[in-house]
C-alpha cells in the first residue's frame, strides 16, 4: 500500500447506460490500487458497480439515456468515499434495507431485488442516500481504510 498525503479524486459524468460501467471500473482501478489493500479494492469495486448499476436500472429507468449520472471517488488517508448522483425519484434507503433484512432469510438467493443494496451495506462502513437541493439524489458509500496488518 502506497503512502499518500494528498487526497486522490476521480470525477466522471456518464450517460445512463450500463456500458459506462467499464470506464468507471478501469479508472477506479488505476486510481485506487496503489493506495489501498487488495481486499478493500475488491469490496469498494463491488459497491461502486452495484451503486452505478442501480442508478441506471432503477433511478434512471424512465429517463432519457442522455441523462447524466455523476460519479466521484475520493481517497484520503482515513477513508475511501464513493458518491453517485442521479436524477431519479428518491427513496428511503434505510427503510428498504430494514425491509430486506426482515423479509429475506437468504438475500443472495432472492434474485436481483435488493441484492445490490445488501452488498453495498455489507461492504462499506457508511451508506446513505439523500435528496439534494438541486433535485438530484446522492448515494454516499464510505469505507474506512485500515492497515493491512
Amino acid at each position: 500500500m502506497q503512502d499518500f498525503n494528498i487526497p486522490q479524486q476521480l470525477q466522471l459524468q456518464l450517460k445512463t447506460e450500463l456500458g459506462a460501467l467499464n470506464e468507471i471500473l478501469q479508472r477506479f482501478e488505476q486510481m485506487v490500487t496503489p493506495l489501498i489493500s487488495e481486499e478493500q479494492y475488491w469490496q469498494c469495486q463491488i459497491a461502486l458497480a452495484e451503486g452505478f448499476t442501480n442508478a441506471v436500472r432503477h433511478a434512471h429507468k424512465d429517463l432519457p439515456l442522455t441523462t447524466t449520472i455523476e460519479v466521484e471517488v475520493k481517497v484520503v488517508p482515513e477513508y475511501l468515499e464513493i458518491r453517485i448522483w442521479d436524477w431519479g425519484q428518491p427513496f428511503d434507503l434505510h427503510a428498504k434495507l430494514r425491509e430486506l433484512n426482515c423479509s429475506l432469510e437468504d438475500p443472495l438467493g432472492q434474485g436481483e431485488g435488493g441484492r445490490g443494496l445488501f452488498f453495498m451495506s455489507k461492504l462499506t462502513d457508511e451508506l446513505s442516500y439523500t435528496r439534494g437541493s438541486d433535485a438530484r439524489n446522492c448515494l454516499v458509500m464510505r469505507k474506512y481504510l485500515r492497515s493491512k496488518g
